[in-house]
């Protein structure tokens, strides 16, 4: 999966700062070097969470956020599916919200495209 360009700077500084060498290293170790036990993220997570003022966003929005994201940005229900590790639209589908503002977004873009259409 290829990652948003503007995360690359940050994710290459973890990368030097908190992972071992070679292409098979874990993205995110624990102290001892091994694979960071589920309870040790979580304290974590839920640490930056209430520095970023939002106690109430639990761990698995995120990945709901991203899939909203990658389809605002322009992704097809199939690109979606392959991003998100999905074999049915239906499970792609679940991860997919009307976001706020956007139904006045779309009819912007709908004027756009008409407007586009009549000085052709």
């Amino acid at each position: 999966m290829h990652l948003p360009p503007h995360l690359l700077p940050a994710i290459e500084e973890h990368l030097d700062d908190h992972t071992g060498p070679g292409a098979n290293a874990l993205l995110f170790p624990a102290a001892n070097g091994g694979t960071l036990a589920p309870a040790t993220l979580y304290r974590h997570y839920y640490k930056a969470r209430e520095a970023a003022g939002r106690p109430d966003l639990a761990f698995h929005q995120l990945r709901h956020t991203g899939a909203v994201f990658a389809a605002q940005a322009g992704g097809t229900l199939a690109e979606l599916m392959a991003r998100l590790g999905h074999t049915t639209p239906g499970a792609a589908m679940r991860y997919q919200h009307a976001a706020r503002g956007r139904d006045a977004e779309i009819a912007a873009r709908l004027s756009e495209i008409a407007g586009t259409a009549r000085s052709s």
